[in-house]
């Protein structure tokens, strides 16, 4: 079973049954045979979204969907490897901004083995080298 990393974009789709990438992102992340998995920096965009969107009383709201999140993919979290993986494509591709952020994901999921990442955001990630982009 080959590992996908979910991207920030994904979960928001899976969860907007109105937006016009809701079917393939659940599509993607619940009925494509992927080991799923998103990173601690996901989640917290995720919550940034999607309170900026709705508001702070959408919390308990959101922190419910993450719930359902962890029932299907796990979670990863920076660490020393992801660090030095973290630095080294930073040296490598001279990101700035807030592409420093996509780097750091993309960091993340390669210090786990993973090295496909699923999102709309297709140019956030398609000159790292390392992965593949895997696109709605």
């Amino acid at each position: 079973m080959s590992k996908l990393l979910v991207d920030t974009n994904l979960l928001a789709y899976s969860v907007d049954e109105e937006s016009a990438f809701f079917e393939r992102a659940d599509q993607l992340l619940y009925h494509s045979g992927y080991k799923l998995f998103t990173t601690s920096k996901n989640i917290a965009e995720y919550l940034c979204a999607m309170t900026r969107i709705a508001g702070a009383g959408a919390l308990p709201e959101v922190l419910a969907d993450v719930q359902d999140f962890k029932k299907s993919m796990t979670i990863l979290y920076p660490d020393k490897g992801s660090s030095t993986i973290f630095e080294e494509l930073l040296l490598k591709y001279m990101p700035a901004g807030k592409r420093i952020h996509d780097f750091e994901i993309a960091a993340i999921g390669l210090s786990n083995g993973i090295k496909e990442i699923g999102t709309q955001n297709v140019s956030d990630f398609k000159n790292i080298n390392e992965i593949t982009v895997v696109s709605l």
